[in-house]
């Protein structure tokens, strides 16, 4: 896992869109146990309470659960959980412009979908 500390983005949703993204991979399948908290504050050498407000994040939303004394597991439906959240929001923050930039330009529908082919 790596995390960019020049990003905007603070290090905690960092922590939790990499584990996202090993579960999307297969990496933690579900009711497969995650990294701790302990061992990401150790690996990426940060705070303790940074690792665990990024895997509170990924229990909060579902993805994620502790088993007391145990550690944190992958949840069952997980993986589409995820795909959903994704895709939610490439519309939200890439296509909904998109639509919004043709419309603007004129731009049909049968237009875009030549320029994602690959034609101009």
């Amino acid at each position: 896992m790596l995390l960019d500390f020049n990003s905007d983005k603070p290090i905690y949703i960092q922590i939790s869109e990499a584990i996202e993204d090993d579960i999307l991979k297969d990496i933690y399948k579900e009711e497969e146990q995650v990294i701790s908290t302990t061992e990401l504050s150790v690996s990426l050498k940060i705070n303790p309470a940074t690792a665990r407000k990024g895997l509170n994040l990924l229990v909060d939303d579902g993805i994620i659960y502790k088993k007391r004394g145990v550690g944190m597991f992958v949840c069952d439906g997980a993986k589409d959980k995820i795909l959903e959240k994704r895709k939610k929001s490439f519309y939200d923050n890439f296509i909904s412009s998109l639509l919004e930039e043709a419309s603007k330009l004129k731009i049909s529908k049968e237009e875009i979908i030549k320029m994602i082919e690959g034609g101009n």
